[in-house]
This record gives structure tokens, C-alpha cells and sequence, in this order.
């Protein structure tokens, strides 16, 4: 582009942004009424795009708390599709099987078998209901990823003494020991005592589960104290993330030659993985992530089609203006700039407010309800530059139709 030609441009841009918003001031309540209609949109766009945003991080993370490296082989699987009672009549688990699969699979760096229940859990005059406990070995605590910030983990001679200890989740000794020290102390699940010996890291919850209500006891301890009905599950850490498909693979073999599944026979075991959980929230939360989003675009559409009616109405308006401009030398891009950066004008100022709106509005939902909220700032720049670029694309007929109107005929209107 030669010189002159970046010259005429700038005095174009110049030119039709002085235009543009002095016809912006001189017409307010239209201007007003305008920025709201495009604002709404973009704060609708905004909440829900930054509500779903939240929700996603807070699973992510929650999700994180179980370990990408880790599988569970158990009767149920996370992700149930079919009749319950299939899973149901699977056979149990054996602890024999559980060291076969220990000895044959090259890609486990820990096994432990998982049995659990719920118990009313006491000290004194402090009680809690409904806590989760968990019957495991000593090697359970690299398969979870809890960390013990006070005292001891459940040791291997734990569990073949069946000692009567536990360790707690971080909301039952708080619950259970307000500001005091719980090691040495015994509680009692279910009537039945139990001396505390270590304290875990809180992790938080997972889905509606509260992974900190929780008490740890020797495995051969929980089906002492509470009887071997119970089936358990096998909870298993490879070395590495990368490592787990393989590892899957190898452990289907192993489980059903340990188990002796016949050839022609389908799996009477179900091997989770933490991936499974995420693709079936991405396919819960998917059709609501679009059907959301469709309503944000729905609303800034509303929003532009208010944009196009306004700046017909301008067109007409200022017909006169613009053949009189038109017969003083004014080229037909000088006038399709000054529509176009007066309807983006309206849009990006309605896509700022719309923006502080949205993310306003969500920040509030996430302190009254318990969904969370977070928006990145590239939605923030995409929801602004979006509405700048609604208001260019409704913008483009009236321009077009000013900068085309006849001079002669457009000095003659009235």
C-alpha cells in the first residue's frame, strides 16, 4: 500500500471514529438502550461460560486427588451400563489373588486390597455419622496419595496381628479432636475401640464424596471387627501415567487366568481407571456446556439484530448528511468506515459492561451456591472481541446500504 493510500486510510479511520461518536453522544438513550441489549449477551455468555469453566477446573483438581497412575479392579464397575445384578453375582475377591497378581504383573509398583463401610465414629462426647471406613495395608498409602502429617501409617505387621489402631481423615480428628493432639487416643467405630496412630493430609472431596471423613484400619483388622462378608476391591499404583494402558492390559490376562475365567467367557471383574470418570463427566456436562453456550449466542444475536435495526434507523436518519458528504467528494469507504466503527463502538462498549456484568454475576453464584465459577482471561478477551465483531457483521448491511444511497436522491430527502 503506497503512502498516500496509508494516508487516505487514516483520514477515513479518523474521520469516521470522530463521526461515529459524535452521533453516538447525540443520540444517548438510543446509544443506552443499544450497549444493553449487546451487554446482556455478553454477560450471559460470560456466567454460564464461566460457571462450566469452574465446574471443570474444580472436577479436574478433584480428580487429580485420585492419581493418574493408579487402577482399582473390583466386582462394580465406576461407570455402571447394564443390569446391576450382573455385577452383583460376580465372584469375590481373593486375598491368594491378590498376591498372584502382585508376582505376574511386571508394571505394579503396589497392590492393596480396599474392603470399606460406613460407621458412626466416637471420642467421648464428640461423634460423627456416616464416616468412611476403609480397611487397607501398609502399601495403601502410595496407592492413594494421602500424606501422614502426624504420627504413622498402618504398618505390614499391623495387619497381620490385626491390631486395633487407625489413622484418620483430616475432618475426623478435627471433628472428633478439636485442638487437641489424636495420637495415643482411641475412638470408637461402631462401639468397638480403636487406637489412633497417625493423622492424614486433607485432599478434599471427589464428586460428593468426602475424602477427609474418612478412618484407615488394618485390613485383616476391618473383616476381624466387622466380619468377612464384605467384598473388597484391589487398588493398584504403576510406575508412571504413560505405563497404565499396558498395565491394564497385562492385569486382564492375569485376572482371568487367576480366576479362572473360561476362554469364551466375558470378564467377571471391571478394571477403573480415573480417565473413565472424566469421559463420562465430559459426556454428562457436554450437551449443558452447548445448550448453554447456544443461549449466550442466541442472546448476542438478539443483541446484533438490534444493532442492524438501530443503525437502519440511523441510516435513514442522516440520509441527507450523507449526500451531502457524498457531493463534497466523500468516497463510499469513508462512509462504510463511519457505520461500521459506530456499530462496533456501540458493541464493544456493551461486550466491556456485558463482560464486568458476566463475571460479576458469576462470582456471585459461586459464593451463595456451591457451584464454582472461573473464568480465563482468553474468555474474557473472547467474549469482548466477539461482541466487537457482532457489532462489525451487523453492522455491514447498513453501511453498505448508506454508502451506496444516490447523492442527488439522498439531498432530496426530507
Amino acid at each position: 500500500m503506497s503512502k498516500s493510500r496509508v494516508d487516505v486510510f487514516r483520514v477515513d479511520v479518523m474521520e469516521g471514529a470522530r463521526i461515529a461518536l459524535f452521533s453516538l453522544k447525540a443520540n444517548r438513550m438510543r446509544t443506552v438502550l443499544t450497549t444493553v441489549g449487546i451487554g446482556i449477551g455478553v454477560a450471559t455468555l460470560l456466567a454460564i461460560v464461566g460457571i462450566i469453566q469452574g465446574l471443570n477446573s474444580s472436577f479436574d483438581r478433584q480428580l487429580a486427588t485420585i492419581g493418574a497412575n493408579t487402577l482399582q479392579v473390583s466386582k462394580f464397575p465406576w461407570v455402571m451400563r447394564g443390569d446391576w445384578w450382573l455385577y452383583r453375582n460376580r465372584k469375590n475377591f481373593t486375598l491368594p489373588q491378590v498376591e498372584q497378581i502382585r508376582a505376574q504383573s511386571s508394571f505394579i509398583t503396589a497392590i492393596s486390597p480396599v474392603v470399606g463401610r460406613g460407621a458412626d465414629v466416637s471420642h467421648g462426647e464428640e461423634q460423627l455419622s456416616t464416616v468412611g471406613v476403609n480397611g487397607v495395608t501398609n502399601e495403601y498409602l502410595t496407592i492413594s496419595g494421602y500424606e501422614v502429617t502426624t504420627g504413622r501409617f498402618i504398618t505390614e505387621s499391623d495387619n497381620e496381628t490385626t491390631r486395633p489402631v487407625a489413622v484418620l481423615g483430616a475432618d475426623v480428628a478435627e471433628g472428633l479432636f478439636p485442638g487437641v493432639s489424636p495420637l495415643g487416643q482411641t475412638i470408637r467405630v461402631e462401639g468397638r475401640p480403636f487406637q489412633v496412630v497417625g493423622t492424614l493430609s486433607r485432599k478434599g472431596k471427589l464428586l460428593d464424596n468426602n475424602q477427609d471423613l474418612i478412618v484407615m484400619v488394618p485390613f485383616k483388622t476391618f473383616y476381624a471387627a466387622f466380619g468377612k462378608q464384605r467384598p473388597f476391591s484391589i487398588a493398584i499404583a504403576v510406575a508412571s501415567a504413560e505405563e497404565v494402558r499396558r498395565a491394564e492390559d497385562q492385569l486382564i490376562g492375569i485376572m482371568r487366568r487367576v480366576r479362572g475365567t473360561a476362554p469364551d467367557a466375558p470378564d467377571d471383574f471391571s478394571i477403573n481407571r480415573p480417565e473413565m470418570l472424566a469421559n463420562t463427566y465430559q459426556q454428562l456436562t457436554g450437551a449443558l456446556y452447548g445448550v448453554a453456550v447456544g443461549v449466550g449466542l442466541i442472546t448476542l444475536l438478539v443483541g446484533g439484530i438490534g444493532i442492524m435495526n438501530i443503525m437502519l434507523v440511523s441510516v435513514r436518519e442522516r440520509t441527507r448528511e450523507i449526500g451531502i458528504r457524498r457531493a463534497l467528494g466523500a468516497r463510499k469507504q469513508t462512509i462504510v468506515f463511519q457505520f461500521l466503527m459506530e456499530a462496533s463502538a456501540v458493541s464493544a462498549v456493551g461486550g466491556g459492561l456485558g463482560t464486568v456484568v458476566g463475571l460479576g454475576t458469576a462470582k456471585v453464584v459461586s459464593l451463595i451456591t456451591p457451584l464454582a465459577a472461573e473464568v480465563q482471561p482468553l474468555t474474557v478477551v473472547a467474549g469482548v472481541g466477539f461482541a466487537a465483531i457482532v457489532g462489525l457483521l451487523f453492522g455491514i448491511w447498513p453501511a453498505a446500504r448508506a454508502a451506496n444511497l444516490d447523492p442527488v436522491e439522498a439531498l432530496r430527502y426530507e
